[in-house]
């Protein structure tokens, strides 16, 4: 069976999920360092949704440590679909999060013209959080599709 890079089980995919719990962390760091956050709707989305991406990259790429140490790919089919719908269901989310948070973010920017609804240092780091939660969102893309690749040949 061919060998797919960023499949289970890999050291691909190990970094994979080790840049979306970097990507992702430091997006809820970023959001939650200045304490109004909670007063957007989509802000408090983005962190939800940051903190479910955090625990499930850390789990799956448990799994990956442990595949790579005993030297054998877990080729389950039910494994792979569970995380395949898990990576694209929390890739769609996470950009949504990232898409609403550059949105509301450049609005604050925009309608505060005179005088802004938040100072230049808080939605700098609004933006720097939209920026790492679709850095997030590209490598959770990028797993769910190598394992989606993978997944005919296992049925």
């Amino acid at each position: 069976m061919e060998e797919v890079p960023g499949t289970l089980g890999t050291s691909a995919s190990f970094a994979l999920r080790m840049g979306q719990t970097i990507f992702a962390s430091s997006s809820l760091l970023f959001m939650c360092l200045h304490i109004q956050f909670y007063s957007y709707t989509s802000f408090c989305y983005l962190v939800t949704v940051m903190s479910l991406i955090i625990p499930w990259s850390l789990i799956v790429g448990t799994m990956d440590l442990y595949s790579m140490f005993v030297k054998r790919r877990a080729r389950q089919p039910g494994i792979f679909v569970v995380i395949i719908i898990g990576d694209l269901f929390l890739s769609f989310l996470s950009l949504a999060a990232a898409a609403l948070t550059a949105s509301v973010t450049d609005l604050v920017l925009m309608l505060g013209t005179e005088q802004p609804f938040c100072p230049t240092r808080v939605c700098s780091r609004y933006q720097l959080s939209a920026a790492m939660t679709f850095l997030s969102w590209l490598f959770l893309l990028a797993s769910s599709l190598f394992n989606l690749w993978l997944l005919p040949t296992l049925l």
